[in-house]
């Protein structure tokens, strides 16, 4: 085993064990920054990466976006589609790394990514592919912790989030990241987070809304 699947083993054991308790680690409720956007876009196809247990995903599908979701916890994946089953709604949820799971160029028309954070050797590479998967006109909205969010999770660990500035996320990043869009909206913010068990106090955070050229 290198040591790229010895690192993947450890992050999908930890996400395993976090989605595995019966209370949703971050609450059943979309992410309030995405609720807003949605509502401003027409609905279509729409991919969650990093998903989770679902709450963001099922959201969409409630407005009746045709939606697909990924992450590497079949735990999250359990609980996605029981919350799915609740509100009486289909998502397409799948389990893997992005490289194995074979999405199509300009399949989605939006992507939607909310605490998105892959790891700092990835994070980029991974945000142009999803780049190749957007539609022309397609939207990325985008929510995730800033480099400054290291001193909020320090003073407060209850906020969560990454503790290492790699995996944390910068203005200059996203637009080097995502360079051929129109940018409806980039900013550093700070906001009070209340979303389940983990995403609890005040951070830091980038806010991207961009429509890909």
């Amino acid at each position: 085993m290198n040591e790229n699947e010895k690192l993947n083993d450890i992050w999908t054991s930890r996400w395993n064990e976090r989605y595995s308790k019966e209370e949703f680690a971050y609450g059943e409720e979309p992410n309030n920054y995405l609720r807003d956007q949605l509502m401003k876009l027409p609905v279509g196809t729409i991919l969650f990466p990093a998903e989770g247990e679902g709450r963001n995903a099922v959201f969409a599908a409630k407005l009746g976006w045709n939606v697909v979701a990924f992450d590497i916890s079949n735990e999250g994946k359990n609980k996605a589609m029981k919350l799915a089953e609740k509100n009486n709604v289909t998502i397409d949820y799948k389990v893997g790394e992005l490289e194995k799971l074979n999405f199509e160029r300009e399949q989605f028309d939006a992507i939607a990514l909310i605490y998105a954070h892959f790891t700092a050797n990835i994070k980029s590479l991974y945000h142009k592919k999803f780049d190749g998967f957007l539609k022309k006109n397609g939207t990325v909205v985008f929510e995730s912790f800033s480099k400054k969010h290291i001193d909020y999770v320090t003073a407060n660990e209850k906020v969560g989030g990454p503790k290492d500035i790699e995996s944390l996320f910068s203005i200059d990043e996203i637009k080097s990241d995502f360079p051929k869009y129109t940018i409806i909206e980039l900013a550093e913010q700070e906001i009070e987070l209340n979303e389940g068990l983990y995403h609890n106090g005040i951070g830091s955070v980038i806010r991207f809304v961009g429509q890909k050229k």
